[in-house]
Formats: C-alpha cells, sequence, structure tokens
C-alpha cells in the first residue's frame, strides 16, 4: 500500500521543474551569490503580493520575528503577548530580545489566540502583540487592532504558515505593524531551504530591518546596531520567485482539500472526532481535526500502520515547556490550549492530495473509530 506523507515537496518540483532549473543555474552562472538584484527583485515582488510598501528578505521565519521584536526596540523589561499553542520560535524570538512572552488562550474553533482574552493581560509593560495565523487562518484581527491602538501596542504578525490567507479580504502580514513570513519547504510559499520574509509600509522599519540583518551595518564596515547575518541568499530567491505566481492556485487546492475532507468527515459521522470550521480566508497550511481524549496517538500509530502519515502540532504547549519553568505557568492556566494539545492530529495536507488519498485517509479513520 502506497504511504499517504503529510506533505509531498516533491511534487511542486515535478510541475515546474524545469523553470526552478533554469532559475538555478541563471543564479549560478552570475556569479552574484548574496544579495544582488534577484534578492531584491523578489523582495519586491513579495510585498505587491502581500499589499505592503517594503519587503525584507531574511534567512529564516525566526530570524524574521526576532529582527521585527529588535526594529521596534522591544528588550528588556517589556512584555509581549502571544500564543502558548504555536511552534517555539513565536515565544522563543521574544525571550531573545530579553522581553518576556506573556500567553494567552486560544479559541478551540480556531486554534488562534482568544482576543477577548487579550485586555486582562496588558500592563505598563506591555510593548507588542504577537497574534500568530495557525495552520493558515487569520487571527481576529479587527478585535486585535482596536485593542493594540488602545494601548498603543505595536502588533507582530506571525504568518509563518498563513503565506496568501485574509482577514476581510485584506491579506495577513499587511495589517499590523510587521508581518513576518518563513520559506521554509513545507509552508505554502516554500524554499528549497530556509528562508524568510518581513512586510511593512513603514519606511522607517523597514530601514532598520535591512541594518539589522547586516550586522547593524548601514554602510560596509560601520555599524550602528548589534545586528546579526540574516540574509536571504540569492538561489533562494530565485526559486521562490519562480514559485510566487502559483502561489493562489496552490491556496485554492488546499481549500478545495479542506472542503473535501470536511464533506468527507461529515458523511462518514465518525465518532469521537471533532474537524475545523470552514473559514474562506484561510490558506489551510494543516487539515488539524480533534480526536476523543485519551484516543489520538492510538490513531496516529493506526493510521501509520496503514501507510498514512500524520503529525502532531502541538504536543506540549509552550507555557509547560521545561524552558519557560521560571515564568510561573502551571498546568491547568490555559486549558482549551491543553485540552486541544492532548487532541490534535494533522492529516496529510498538500495542494496535490488527490481525492483516492483523501478518501483512503477518512475511511481508514472511520475503521479506527467506529
Amino acid at each position: 500500500m502506497n504511504k499517504i506523507p503529510p506533505f509531498d515537496v516533491s511534487q511542486q518540483y515535478q510541475q515546474i521543474g524545469d523553470r526552478l532549473n533554469q532559475a538555478a543555474l541563471a543564479v549560478l552562472a552570475s556569479g552574484q551569490y548574496i544579495g544582488g538584484q534577484t534578492v531584491s527583485q523578489f523582495e519586491s515582488e513579495f510585498a505587491k503580493y502581500i499589499g505592503t510598501t517594503h519587503g525584507v528578505a531574511c534567512n529564516s521565519g525566526t530570524d524574521a520575528l526576532y529582527l521585527a521584536l529588535r526594529a521596534l526596540n522591544i528588550g528588556e523589561g517589556d512584555e509581549v503577548i502571544t500564543s502558548p499553542f504555536t511552534f517555539f520560535a513565536s515565544a522563543e524570538t521574544i525571550s531573545m530580545t530579553g522581553a518576556k512572552p506573556i500567553f494567552v488562550d486560544i479559541e478551540a474553533h480556531s486554534f488562534n489566540m482568544n482576543v477577548d482574552l487579550l485586555e486582562a493581560l496588558i500592563t505598563d509593560r506591555t510593548k507588542a502583540i504577537m497574534p500568530v495565523h495557525l495552520f493558515g487562518r487569520s487571527v481576529d484581527m479587527a478585535k486585535l487592532m482596536a485593542i493594540a491602538k488602545k494601548y498603543n501596542l505595536y502588533v507582530i504578525e506571525d504568518c509563518a504558515q498563513a503565506t496568501g490567507a485574509t482577514f476581510n479580504g485584506q491579506k495577513v502580514g499587511n495589517i499590523g505593524d510587521v508581518g513576518c513570513f518563513s520559506f521554509y519547504p513545507t509552508k505554502n510559499l516554500g524554499g528549497c531551504g530556509d528562508g524568510g520574509m518581513m512586510t511593512t509600509n513603514n519606511a522607517e522599519i523597514a530601514e532598520k530591518l535591512h541594518v539589522l540583518r547586516e550586522h547593524g551595518s548601514p554602510k560596509r564596515y560601520f555599524h550602528e546596531y548589534i545586528g546579526m547575518n540574516s540574509r536571504l541568499d540569492s538561489l533562494q530567491a530565485a526559486l521562490l520567485q519562480v514559485k510566487l505566481p502559483y502561489l493562489d492556485k496552490w491556496n485554492s487546492q488546499r481549500r478545495e482539500i479542506s472542503d473535501r475532507y470536511t464533506g468527507l468527515l461529515k458523511d462518514a459521522n465518525i465518532p469521537n472526532i471533532a474537524f475545523p470550521h470552514r473559514c474562506p480566508g484561510s490558506v489551510w497550511n494543516q487539515y488539524t481535526i480533534c480526536i476523543g481524549e485519551g484516543k489520538r496517538n492510538d490513531v496516529q500509530a493506526q493510521l501509520r500502520e496503514q501507510n498514512i502519515i500524520t503529525m502532531i502540532y502541538y504536543p506540549l504547549p509552550l507555557h509547560l515547556q521545561a524552558v519557560y519553568a521560571n515564568l510561573g505557568y502551571k498546568k491547568g492556566d490555559f486549558p482549551v490550549t491543553e485540552d486541544v494539545c492532548d487532541r490534535v492530529l494533522s492529516l496529510p495536507m498538500f495542494p496535490e492530495l488527490s481525492e483516492e488519498q483523501q478518501n483512503r485517509v477518512v475511511i481508514t479513520l472511520q475503521k479506527i473509530l467506529a
């Protein structure tokens, strides 16, 4: 029985491999491997796609978050509110600046931060909010931006899993002060290695991001800040530039796949399972279901036996990670987050996933849980 992987990065290469090869060879022949026109062109095209006036490329989505925090002068003594149900980088980058991550519980139906709980957490040390558009779905940015404006807080959007997603017709990454994107291979717009981008409509912030990613140096060998070496290489920029025009098509395919999963799961009427709510603006980086308490790990193991590979994002919330014991959080502080961490299972999801493969996933789930 053929394996159904959680994501198949090779299929995009099969579609547009000739164009990717040509782009890669052109960079190799140019001798311009760091920076240059290829990178600046991609920055411009990506910013135009998101709808911002500036795009600043960097080495990874993690670096994008860290550089954004630094560009907004967030550091020692400051607090930044974010989600405990996300990849570690969201909180890690806050800690790297010397600031303190403050967690807020999530909504069960969206897996995103519960914006209604934000105001109670704001103190005189709060400097920013970092909404994470998890699994491709936007946080409620209307409510969040109203709160940020009321308390004069920065908003750094973690868009790593949501390239192309919209909220009320506006692309994420063009709503807050800075949008931060990842081009890790499994993302909706994935490269052939690490890569990241920061988007903003503020020229001053964009200029500082440019300087910080180049060792804090506005002019070679002259340094204004303690920066870092975080550049997107020309080869990745060239490959991503080839892929960018296909992104809307791939995201549309993801929406079709998510709708089909939902339809199949409804028809199957599987007990002890909850599937994600439909969201037109989502780009469905993951299709994540929740399985009855105590059953998830066994279900995943049985699916694996049938060559269906699923993922658990995320098994342990950030507030219960050993490294954050010093923050003083305890089990029970964020009940919704803790509950979903015990139950979430991400089904195979990529634009080329076939109807036959989806049928097999759902039929197998039905047999396991019936």
